[in-house]
């Protein structure tokens, strides 16, 4: 990934401020999903877009049921620099059938290193406050912190 994505922001606007062709996008979307509309052409033909603006706009506007149902978790993770650290601090994350979405390590300087986690806990099988007491009792967390929550 490049800095710009590293740096992206998020907003939540209003329906009746955001362009037109972010509107249609989003219909086109929805009749994708719905199954009316059997191709993208199909679906931007129907709300009258064209489909450049479709392509434009597919992957950066979402409606807010959609983002509000997602759970995602943002964890920052100061370690210890040791061998296999990060895999296991990672099976914790499988144990708990947590997704991982996104891993930020920055490199270790004077034996320690930040990590950042996002993770889908969708089917996660314990409750967050456990699942930080476990990240912490790895003797290689020096400190965890929930940096977003979505769910």
């Amino acid at each position: 990934m490049g800095k710009r994505e590293f740096n992206q922001k998020f907003f939540l606007v209003r329906e009746d401020v955001l362009p037109e062709a972010m509107k249609k996008t989003l219909e086109a979307k929805a009749l994708l999903e719905r199954g009316s509309a059997e191709s993208i052409w199909d679906a931007v033909q129907q709300v009258d877009l064209s489909r450049s603006a479709y392509y434009k706009y597919k992957d950066t506007v979402f409606p807010f049921h959609t983002v509000v149902k997602e759970k995602i978790i943002s964890l920052f993770f100061f370690l210890e620099d040791k061998p296999g650290a990060l895999s296991k601090l990672l099976g914790t994350v499988a144990a708990s059938k947590c997704n991982v979405l996104t891993i930020h390590q920055t490199i270790p300087l004077q034996g320690r290193a930040n990590v950042t986690l996002s993770l889908d806990i969708t089917e996660m099988t314990v409750d967050m406050d456990e699942l930080l007491t476990e990240f912490r009792r790895l003797e290689f967390v020096i400190k965890v912190e929930v940096l977003s929550s979505g769910g």
